[in-house]
């Protein structure tokens, strides 16, 4: 509706559906939606301009030591065109080939990073629930229109401005629109004059939560038109997640990039004081020489390559069915050592089905299972329901399916889902499966009002009136049945009401122990008889749940999902707790926590217990019990802080609004995708996909899987980057004991160029280094307990291996120089571009063999050595590229390399290879020592 006309809500509803050209039942027609979304776009807020790519590419180059190294290779050029006398400037052509290449590596390792993340955020979408054709179904929030019927229920945020049309005590909480501290109760009258958003209590804005009740709404405004999008103006992008791994990987670049440039510039000073340095040129070389020792040894792609791994990882999850709102949950997921789950739907299928009904004459039982109404009802003793047991039924699932607001609905492959509440649902499913139809039912019960559900009340109420009775008005009752009973004063026998006997009231609170005590869920159903203007009463529960008729008890169960046994003993394998949360009976959580092996049949806590039971006695509490009942969300924060005292890292599922708290306090929060309110998932740093207890270990296994592998590449790159440095200082301060005299024009005699050094960073660090960080999950990743919760991402045994590994390069490098020249301690015959090329080719090959090292610190590097094919590919490529630079002439001279013969090769890649035979080694001698026992691995 445009600004010029009538606002809605100073119109009757009749009227603002009019003015929508929408149907107030049945909504709009499929293909005038997808019109109106075309013509009015979609409802979301504009988003902020995304940055160019050329910008992107351009803050490859912002880093300070690749900017002096491009200004050194750039006045290396400039000398080169003023002295056009000499050859081509090779070094400094190389070194801008090398950063070009380096800065697109990084390029596109941050575009598929932003793709993936974009991804999730479209995975975790908002949606809507939305009546089209007549037809109540689940569609994105982004897709909504102007006209749109919505359905509102509690726990849902409000996808865009509308215009109610029903209301059963809704309520709305505006304060992130209006201030207003207290949920605003909505109804569907007009407005006669003017009013600010906070008056408007017939109209439900964007962005706002429902609190309480359940009502629908006729969209007026989607987008930037919205209240919200009149406010906000322009969406601005969400901060850039960065964890507290990031950070402790950037204090390590820094502290290693300090002790590095400190190296560099002694050793630059060292050569240019005590060398003899020719010419400009000469100077020029060394200052290159210094900055690309720096540029190589600084590990600055480290947050690059975290975020890409962390990024890959998450999309991993995301096909587990576990969507990873917050990154810093991947790093947390290692370290959680109790999971809190929620039973219904989670630990279970989330598809109730009725078992068995108890009415005045016996019981009877239902088969089949789920929401599939197909099955066979027979009585507890066998045989056939029939006579004054089947009235009895009949009433009981009338009632059921009348005090209800779920929809059971087949899909078009065949099945069936329901609308609404899980429990609702079977109640509705059991009533089909006794003969029910629901078009017969609402022909004949007309709602004409309900008494939502309350926690307090534990009851919830419809009125109707029945045609069969001329409108008679009927009220129909379902809830708790030891409150419900309380509330009857008779029970129905066959078709008449007989006063209902303390004897009778025992042997169905009997019947309802032992249901419970099945793991059944039970419900009590009653009606009553009401005048003709009761509906217009003020206080409608006081007058309707009172001098009731009792007409049965529901058991129904939501059985144990069949993964969730094996994920249990998975979690309990793996070191983490798992323990039951649930606002079931205590009976049916033993009972369901028993059989899926939470726990033995031990005692539920119950929420009553935990309402008064002291801070010191809950400490001790939760770390024995194992499953809690009859709980309310307040409680689950109780419990979060307790254990949380106790030193766990908790991870915790909801789905409720209340649960938002308890989601928010605890280390990782888990939504329900499927069942979960929005709220709960804003909360949650991760949403199930499928509600499964199933994928949160397997999303723990994932996230450790995750950080295993950003350890790897971690002791793979530093380990790697320290050989170099120690190579090039011990090359350079044990220069006449290895024979590296005698340097021709310029006086500079190294072990490694400039551009050698910065190829074996190209070549070795960028490819095997992404690969490390997509290796399989380990075989026994959920073998080992968590991780400790302060336990840095490099421990001291994993710096004790990367220091052993760089001196074992730096070492060998070495001694392959000294055995290629003349003099020295080994006597070589070789050239100076000979030694080079051979010390070059070492080293390559010595990070090539380490990068198989670095999958694990403790297991053998040759256990599923051909588990990752990306790995294997990387070092084929890093191979291949080391070949080419020795033989390709254009490179010889650009990298100063000499052919190789076959014995010169043998000689590299034997040398090269001790550093995996030592570390195997090593590996092997801790093992024994260790006994297999004593320090955690660090992966």
């Amino acid at each position: 509706m445009s600004d010029a006309e009538t606002p809605a809500y100073r119109l009757a509803a009749s009227e603002v559906a009019s003015a929508l050209g929408a149907d107030p039942q049945t909504g709009l027609r499929a293909a005038e939606a997808q019109a109106r979304l075309r013509r009015y776009g979609r409802n979301a807020l504009t988003a902020e301009k995304p940055v160019p790519s050329w910008r992107k590419f351009l803050a490859q180059f912002q880093d300070v030591l690749v900017i002096l190294l491009l200004v050194a290779a750039l006045v290396s050029a400039g000398l080169w065109w003023l002295e056009p006398e000499t050859s081509l400037p090779y070094e400094a052509i190389a070194i801008l080939a090398i950063v070009l290449l380096n800065a697109l590596m990084g390029y596109i390792q941050q575009a598929r990073a932003e793709q993936a993340l974009a991804a999730l955020r479209q995975m975790s979408a908002a949606q809507a629930k939305v009546i089209r054709d007549g037809v109540q179904q689940g569609i994105p929030a982004a897709d909504l229109v102007p006209g749109d019927l919505i359905v509102i229920e509690e726990g849902d945020t409000i996808p865009a401005d509308a215009r109610m049309v029903q209301s059963a005590a809704l309520q709305v909480a505006e304060a992130a629109l209006t201030g207003e501290s207290l949920p605003v109760p909505k109804d569907t009258a007009a407005i006669a004059a003017e009013a600010g958003l906070g008056d408007r209590a017939n109209m439900v804005f964007s962005g706002t939560a429902v609190t309480y009740g359940h009502g629908r709404a006729l969209v007026t405004a989607t987008g930037m038109n919205t209240e919200m999008g009149h406010i906000a103006g322009m969406l601005k992008a969400a901060p850039k997640d960065v964890t507290p791994l990031q950070k402790e990987l950037e204090r390590v670049g820094r502290t290693l990039g300090v002790v590095v440039i400190v190296i560099a510039v002694v050793m630059v000073g060292t050569i240019l004081l005590f060398e003899e340095v020719h010419g400009a040129r000469a100077v020029f070389d060394v200052l290159i020489l210094g900055v690309a020792l720096a540029v190589a040894a600084v590990p600055e792609g480290l947050p690059a390559v975290v975020t890409a791994v962390l990024s890959i990882g998450v999309r991993r999850m995301a096909k587990r069915r576990a969507i990873v709102r917050h990154l810093a949950a991947v790093e947390t997921l290692g370290s959680a050592d109790v999971i809190a789950s929620d039973k219904t739907g989670t630990l279970t299928k989330n598809e109730m089905t009725v078992r068995r009904i108890v009415t005045a004459s016996g019981g009877a039982k239902l088969g089949g299972a789920g929401y599939a109404p197909e099955g066979e009802i027979t009585r507890d003793n066998g045989g056939a329901v029939e006579g004054r047991q089947r009235a009895e039924m009949l009433r009981a699932l009338s009632a059921a399916d009348r005090a209800n607001n779920a929809v059971l609905q087949e899909s078009g492959n065949g099945q069936w889902k329901v609308m609404g509440d899980p429990t609702e649902g079977a109640l509705i499913v059991a009533a089909r499966k006794a003969g029910l139809r629901g078009d017969a039912l609402d022909a004949r019960f007309r709602r004409v009002a309900e008494i939502p559900f309350s926690s307090e009340r534990k009851l919830m109420t419809t009125v109707h009136a029945d045609a069969e009775r001329h409108g008679a008005l009927l009220a129909f009752t379902k809830g708790a049945p030891d409150v419900l009973l309380g509330r009857c004063t008779h029970e129905l026998a066959g078709e008449e009401a007989v006063p209902l006997t303390e004897g009778r009231r025992a042997a169905i609170l009997r019947s309802n122990e032992e249901m419970a005590g099945q793991a059944m869920r039970t419900l009590g159903v009653a009606f009553r008889a009401l005048p003709g203007d009761a509906a217009e009463q003020d206080d409608l529960a006081g007058t309707f749940e009172r001098d009731m008729v009792f007409l049965g008890l529901i058991g129904m169960i939501d059985p144990p999902r069949e993964e969730a046994r094996e994920a249990v003993a998975r979690a309990r394998g793996a070191g983490i707790r798992p323990i039951m949360i649930t606002g079931d009976h205590p009976l049916t959580a033993s009972a369901i926590a028993a059989e899926i092996g939470i726990s033995s049949g031990a005692r539920a806590i119950a929420g009553a217990e935990l309402e008064t039971m002291p801070e010191a006695v809950l400490d001790r509490t939760v770390r024995e019990a194992s499953v809690y009942a009859r709980v309310d969300p307040e409680h689950k924060l109780r419990i979060v802080k307790a254990l949380q005292r106790g030193g766990a890292t908790v991870a915790m599922t909801g789905d409720g609004v209340n649960d938002a708290p308890a989601l928010k306090r605890a280390d990782i929060g888990v939504a329900m995708g499927i069942t979960g309110t929005d709220v709960s998932k804003e909360a949650a740093d991760m949403v199930l996909a499928d509600d499964n207890f199933a994928t949160i270990v397997a999303a723990v296994e994932e996230g450790r899987a995750i950080f295993s592998n950003i350890r790897k590449f971690l002791r793979y790159m530093l380990s790697s980057n320290i050989g170099e440095v120690m190579t090039m200082f011990f090359g350079i301060l044990l220069a006449e004991q290895i024979g590296l005299t005698g340097s021709g024009d310029t006086g500079v005699v190294l072990p490694l160029l400039a551009t050698q050094i910065l190829w074996i960073n190209l070549v070795t660090d960028g490819a095997p280094a992404l690969a490390l960080g997509v290796d399989p999950v380990d075989a026994g990743t959920m073998t080992q307990p968590p991780r400790p919760r302060g336990e840095g991402v490099i421990t001291r045994r994993m710096w004790k291996g990367i220091f052993f590994v760089g001196i074992i390069m730096a070492t060998g490098t070495l001694l392959v120089l000294d055995l290629s020249l003349p003099g020295g301690m080994i006597e070589g015959t070789g050239s100076l571009d000979h030694a080079q090329t051979m010390a070059f080719t070492t080293l390559t090959f010595f990070q090539i063999f380490n990068v198989l090292n670095a999958r694990s610190d403790e297991r053998s590097a040759f256990i599923g050595l051909l588990a990752n094919g990306w790995l294997l590919a990387a070092i084929v490529l890093s191979v291949f590229l080391q070949v080419l630079v020795i033989y390709t002439p254009f490179l010889q001279q650009a990298f100063s390399t000499a052919p190789l013969d076959g014995g010169d090769w043998l000689v590299c890649i034997t040398v090269a290879s001790s550093v995996l035979w030592l570390r195997e080694l090593d590996k092997l001698a801790r093992a024994r020592i260790s006994g297999g026992a004593g320090e955690r691995p660090a992966a």
